[in-house]
């Protein structure tokens, strides 16, 4: 089975599916003439001032914050490791490419779920792929958005939302706590060390007091976690990077000679390249869910009137996911030479940790658990709010079916650090991908849409007609000739 399933996976996230989605990517930045650069200074600030008047259930930083819960996982921290102890240092060239062409695919994702959200007769906003498919290319399409929905729902119930999130915060308590076993509890048949068993039941009850809150309480929690586990993870990385300045220069010389196979003996520069751009690429996909359609339920759920305004916001988070913490890892990784170790996984981000900084393993391993257990925490609550929008459209909104589903998600939350993962990963790539298909012919279709909503916007903004952004400088105000 477990072959079956690398095969399966092998098809989903092979050259067409990467091509397909960068494709996506380069046709929205030319369409809307490098936005991602040139409007990122006004994201910015959008991303912090949140829109007055708007209609929806969460703010727009609160909403970006609860698709960065999602977004912002083990991947940030392992990912980049596996990708470039694979790839070589030239991956996270290639990482930041598909982060940078992702930030136009993710505004587009954004605005399209603000233009075409609907309101239940709660005034409760729906939206995500599923609506701008239904509502944006018309009802003959509604057969994709379901696809959508049903491949979403069990990507966040059965792989990366729960089990795979779940299972990463024990096995780090345990490898801090308890890493000779010598404190264990047969369950199931089966030796556990105490240190998961107590973390596991902790983890899911805190998860269980957000959940049931509903989108609001993940949204503040959200709001609170995410900013916090960004600054500390970060400024631990630029520590690093001030600390070992000298190395910098060629450090980079190093990426760029590897991203392009200029270091690889004669006659193996293409192979050596092809490698790193495949492995960069795909871990920069997987880590900033760009093209993924997972981000933009999130993002109609921001009180916002102006989809253009929230698709910036929305841009902002694969620009602070892949271009600040994945970067901010990569080059942790490289500065140390961590990646020629021979080792895998966290250990190769925690010999970064120890040996840049002036710390002991343990600590750094402390750290290391404390950024794992906050990243995986609030993947399992975004996912969850991701997977329950999913069920909701497959049942016309039913809340009894939303209801149950909520505490399946908290059971499979619990049951997760007792099961074997090693094909859960895979499972959760599969529906991902099986999810990216319907929203990729979704963006396709209506990037003119996005084109023209683009176009209007700031050229309302530059003729002053939106008073609210009348601050705003006019480099960041213009559309050019438009």
């Amino acid at each position: 089975m477990g072959d079956i399933l690398l095969k399966i996976n092998s098809v989903i996230w092979g050259a067409p599916m990467i091509i397909l989605i960068l494709g996506i990517g380069i046709i929205l930045t030319v369409g809307c003439r490098m936005i991602q650069i040139r409007r990122l200074p006004l994201s910015l600030k959008y991303m912090v001032k949140n829109e007055e008047g708007g209609q929806g259930d969460v703010t727009s930083f609160q909403a970006l914050c609860t698709a960065l819960s999602a977004t912002i996982g083990t991947g940030n921290i392992v990912g980049v490791a596996t990708a470039i102890v694979a790839g070589g240092p030239g991956a996270l060239f290639w990482l930041e490419l598909a982060g940078l062409l992702g930030m136009a695919t993710k505004y587009a994702e954004g605005l399209l779920a603000v233009k075409y959200r609907t309101f239940d007769d709660h005034g409760k906003a729906l939206g995500g792929p599923f609506y701008y498919i239904e509502n944006g290319l018309g009802q003959k399409w509604k057969w994709l958005a379901k696809m959508f929905a049903f491949f979403g729902a069990i990507a966040g119930l059965i792989g990366i939302g729960t089990i795979a999130q779940i299972n990463g915060i024990t096995s780090a308590a345990e490898t801090f706590f308890d890493p000779e076993k010598l404190n264990t509890i047969s369950l199931f048949g089966n030796e556990y060390s105490w240190a998961v068993v107590i973390t596991g039941v902790i983890v899911t009850i805190l998860v269980a007091i957000v959940l049931i809150g509903g989108v609001q309480r993940i949204a503040r929690v959200s709001e609170i976690i995410v900013p916090l586990m960004i600054v500390i993870y970060v400024s631990l990385c630029l520590f690093m990077i001030i600390i070992n300045i000298t190395k910098l220069p060629g450090v980079i010389v190093e990426i760029i000679q590897s991203a392009f196979g200029l270091r690889a003996v004669s006659g193996g520069a293409m192979g050596a390249m092809m490698i790193a751009m495949q492995k960069g690429i795909a871990r920069g996909i997987f880590s900033n869910e760009s093209g993924l359609g997972s981000a933009p339920i999130a993002a109609a759920a921001a009180q916002s009137k102006e989809p253009v305004r929230q698709g910036l916001v929305s841009m902002t988070g694969t620009f602070i996911d892949t271009l600040v913490v994945c970067n901010m890892t990569g080059m942790a990784i490289i500065l140390t030479g961590a990646w020629k170790t021979g080792l895998e996984g966290s250990a190769v981000t925690i010999f970064a940790f120890s040996e840049a900084l002036p710390i002991s393993q343990t600590i750094a391993s402390l750290l290391l658990m404390i950024c794992l257990a906050f990243f995986a925490f609030t993947t399992i609550l975004g996912w969850n709010y991701y997977s329950e929008r999913c069920l909701s459209y497959l049942t016309g909104g039913n809340t009894k079916f939303s209801a149950i589903f909520r505490w399946v998600y908290i059971f499979a939350v619990f049951i997760g650090p007792y099961l074997t993962v090693s094909a859960v990963w895979t499972i959760a790539d599969i529906f991902n991908g099986l999810m990216a298909f319907p929203n990729i012919i979704a963006l396709i279709l209506l990037s003119p849409v996005v084109f023209k909503e683009t176009k209007s916007y700031f050229d309302r903004l530059s003729a002053g007609e939106i008073e609210e952004f009348a601050s705003v400088s006019l480099t960041d105000a213009s559309f050019d000739d438009e």
